[in-house]
């Protein structure tokens, strides 16, 4: 750690709409010069006596108002405060393809929590000059179904993490975030592409980061939110999601929502999902669970919006 901290570099780049300073490289990203300190700065330094004070053993994660610390072992321990701040400290073995994972995926949507920006799990892809996003639980398939867009010259606006600002009348925007997917190996297959020319994101597992051509690169009007989910059916379905269901899947699919609460931050999630729910549609999107139907899954999606 000690050749990585004596690297003053500072590197320059936007992503969900904010300008990032960064003492490491973070090729995900668009390069973005800019003047002044920027919106959030990524520093290296050694976090183990505040983790010491603050985190009881056996325990990863620490969460009090503006401030959060968790431990990936054998990786690092990553510390996000006010909003503006992202602090890594990497143990002996350090892995910065993996650090970087935690940077832009965690650590990134803690920032948008503290800053008031509300985010969700999943990916979005622009039709017709609006923005869609596809939520749902980890491996339902919201990238597969996001890729199977880009396939017919959709564009991907963001993966993983969606961040959702509102205008001036309280229209949503969706801010983009960067140019790379996260596929398992066996949808790579599905659509015919071959994993040996993409990275990996763990050892030993069979899901890599692909990059993206032509993603959006500036904000873009939110029409619809879509919840995917799979189902023991041979048919594909589609239907409203109505009622008080609407705000709890909103907050389900909200991204590390368990946050929320220790982050003294429900009364303003509750709010800002009211004011998103008055200005788009929410609909499920179930699919079969032993079929590969991405592609059928989009012309359901495009048929009914």
């Amino acid at each position: 750690m000690k050749s990585l901290l004596t690297t003053k570099q500072t590197y320059q780049y936007n992503t969900f709409g904010l300008s990032i300073s960064s003492e490491i490289q973070l090729p995900e990203l668009f390069p973005t010069p800019f003047y002044g300190e920027g919106d959030v700065h990524i520093e290296v330094s050694d976090l183990t006596q505040i983790w010491e004070q603050k985190v009881s053993p056996n325990t990863q994660v620490f969460v009090e108002r503006n401030f959060v610390l968790f431990q990936i072992p054998d990786l690092a321990i990553f510390c996000i405060r006010d909003g503006n701040s992202i602090v890594f400290s990497p143990f002996l073995n350090l892995d910065l393809d993996k650090i970087r994972l935690y940077l832009l995926g965690t650590c990134m949507g803690t920032i948008l929590l503290q800053k008031k920006i509300l985010g969700l799990h999943g990916s979005a892809i622009a039709i017709n000059g609006k923005a869609y996003a596809f939520i749902g639980e980890s491996g339902v398939g919201k990238s597969t179904l996001a890729s199977a867009f880009i396939l017919q010259d959709f564009k991907l606006i963001s993966d993983d993490v969606i961040a959702i600002n509102f205008d001036n009348q309280n229209n949503p925007i969706m801010m983009p975030s960067y140019p790379q997917q996260k596929l398992w190996k066996e949808s790579l297959i599905k659509f015919g592409m071959d994993s040996k020319k993409y990275q990996p994101l763990f050892e030993r597992e069979t899901k890599f980061a692909v990059p993206v051509e032509n993603p959006v690169k500036v904000p873009i009007e939110l029409a619809g939110v879509i919840e995917l989910e799979v189902n023991d059916s041979d048919s594909i379905k589609y239907e409203k999601i109505k009622g008080l269901n609407k705000i709890a899947t909103l907050f389900q699919h909200t991204y590390r929502s368990s946050f929320i609460n220790r982050l003294e931050l429900s009364d303003w999630h509750f709010k800002e999902t009211v004011k998103l729910l008055d200005k788009i549609q929410i609909n499920k999107l179930s699919r079969p669970k032993n079929q590969f139907t991405a592609h059928e899954l989009v012309a359901v999606v495009l048929d009914n919006i």
